[in-house]
């Protein structure tokens, strides 16, 4: 469907550039510039301004410091990159010239920002696409395809304590990925939540869990963790005479079904490839054809909004059994 009224893309390559090339920034920046025949990437920014010059010469671009230089490069899009609480100050400027922007996850720290961002983006008929990467995922392409009526889900993601994205707790760093994905597959209100959380070696939640219980029945069980072993990140799923186990980081999925009174196997066959760049590939998909994105500002609002949620009930609890 038609969404905006920006002036009308070219049909030469889009010019983009990315605000914040850390760990996550600098894929986005390599990616674009892999994308020759389709994108221009015009600059990228960055506060400290020896990463800026590191990046921008392994992409063959141009940098600054200031990502306020950005607006007046006639940019078609942005990437937006950089800490979460700087999202919303950062995005509004874009959004409000009609630049189309790729928010990382959350998309913003505040529902409030959330709601605004997508208000502004209205309003100057534009888009916002938030970087909710897993839903890219081959494993997770093929489950949409698959899940019609799912009754229980249980996903765990742990991984090994890592000093980057300790700014805000596990729910906001790792959970809110899966969080994303159920919503989308139950595609339902959700009528309960009940969470409980502990910080250990930070200032805010490392361990969390989830029961998340939606109208119609579905539950939903997350278990989130950044201070594991190993890591993992699987989902399984029970819906009538199915369960289909998955596993995000191997792309990989096994199918088991009832048929009269045996249990059939199924591996599933998916096409492997890389999430980020399939993400930034329906991303620029978006802003060539001027549709909605897969994944839009609402939806990274939806999935804010329940990891709120959680949020807000653990501080409660944790209130409640200070000693």
């Amino acid at each position: 469907m038609k969404l905006f009224d920006k002036k009308e893309v070219s049909s030469d390559r889009l010019r983009v550039a990315v605000v914040g090339v850390g760990h996550l920034g600098q894929h986005h920046a390599r990616i674009y510039n892999e994308l020759k025949n389709d994108v221009e990437l015009v600059a990228v920014s960055d506060i400290d301004e020896n990463r800026a010059q590191e990046i921008a010469k392994k992409n063959k671009t141009i940098y600054v410091t200031d990502f306020r230089e950005l607006l007046n490069m006639n940019l078609d899009a942005v990437t937006i990159a950089a800490p979460t609480s700087l999202h919303f100050d950062i995005a509004k400027e874009f959004l409000a010239r009609s630049i189309p922007a790729l928010i990382e996850k959350p998309v913003c720290a505040t529902l409030k920002q959330a709601d605004d961002l997508n208000r502004i983006a209205s309003e100057n008929n534009t888009i916002i696409q938030v970087g909710h990467v897993e839903r890219f995922n081959p494993a997770i392409i093929k489950l949409t395809k698959i899940v019609k009526d799912p009754k229980f889900i249980e996903v765990h993601r742990l991984a090994p304590y890592n000093p980057r994205g300790i700014d805000v707790s596990v729910v906001l760093d790792l959970m809110i990925h899966d969080l994303d994905i159920i919503l989308h597959l139950v595609n339902r209100p959700i009528a309960q939540i009940d969470a409980v959380g502990v910080d250990v070696l930070t200032t805010s939640e490392d361990i969390a869990n989830v029961r998340v219980t939606f109208e119609g029945g579905c539950v939903a069980n997350i278990t989130a963790s950044r201070i594991s072993l190993k890591e993992m990140r699987k989902i399984r799923i029970f819906q009538p005479y199915t369960y289909i186990s998955l596993d995000y980081k191997a792309q990989e999925g096994v199918i088991y079904s009832k048929e009269n009174d045996s249990i059939k196997r199924e591996t599933l066959d998916l096409t492997k490839g890389e999430p980020l760049k399939l993400e930034i590939e329906s991303f620029v998909n978006a802003v060539k054809n001027k549709t909605t994105p897969e994944v839009s500002g609402t939806d990274g609002r939806n999935a804010l909004a329940a990891a709120t949620e959680i949020n807000r009930q653990i501080e409660e609890k944790k209130k409640v059994l200070a000693p």
